[in-house]
């Protein structure tokens, strides 16, 4: 084993996880439906200090049925759905397209919690889509223009002029539309919410949709 691996395992076997008091999760007090939960669980990451709560993970699959991941930010949580945006034509946009399926992961170590949802992905009309953009900060609305997300980019300066010329149109044009911005809403069919224990007796509750409502269902951990 090189010098270098040994340092890399020797620091990685250092870490710990959780190195907090840990809420309790009592499961049989738990609402009927996810939603309501994650609320719940939002508002308390939120308190607890958790840094950037409304981070998620989004999985999806390519046309080669082979996973794809990266980090996004929440947009919105409500009867529909769990929501975010990306381009259309992005990777994970066409991904979406041919596969309209993914699972998100929300992780809260302040807490030792994250809440798993899995669904079908629904594309919003276009009016919500366009009020999703303007609603962003100036800088966001600025790289919603500069467009092209996951092509191939030349060189790091080609980004910058693109980036300048979009800023500079987002401040000349704070309306401004974006055809390929689109709001995803994923209709969940399963909400998995875990909250880890100090003994690894850690609370999986899983939310499957049954019908109209839901089945409550504890997993092992």
């Amino acid at each position: 084993m090189s010098d270098t691996q040994k340092a890399f395992r020797d620091l990685l076997h250092t870490q710990r996880v959780w190195d907090v008091t840990l809420p309790g999760f009592d499961p049989s007090t738990a609402p009927a439906a996810p939603l309501a939960l994650f609320h719940t669980w939002f508002a308390e990451a939120v308190a607890a200090g958790q840094t950037e709560p409304h981070t998620l993970t989004l999985a999806t699959v390519d046309a080669e049925g082979r996973p794809d991941v990266r980090t996004l930010m929440l947009h919105d949580a409500d009867e529909r759905g769990w929501h975010f945006a990306t381009h259309a034509t992005s990777e994970k946009g066409r991904q979406l397209a041919a596969r309209p399926h993914a699972a998100l992961n929300f992780y809260w170590p302040a807490q030792g919690r994250q809440i798993r949802v899995r669904g079908t992905v629904t594309p919003v009309g276009r009016a919500e889509s366009l009020a999703d953009l303007h609603a962003r900060s100036t800088g966001a609305l600025a790289a919603a223009l500069t467009g092209s997300q996951s092509e191939v980019l030349p060189s790091y300066e080609d980004l910058v002029r693109a980036s300048e010329a979009a800023l500079e149109r987002a401040r000349a044009e704070p309306e401004a539309d974006v055809e390929t911005w689109t709001r995803y809403v994923v209709e969940p069919q399963e909400v998995e919410f875990f909250q880890g224990e100090a003994q690894r007796r850690h609370v999986r509750l899983r939310y499957r949709r049954d019908g109209a409502g839901w089945t409550r269902e504890l997993l092992w951990p």
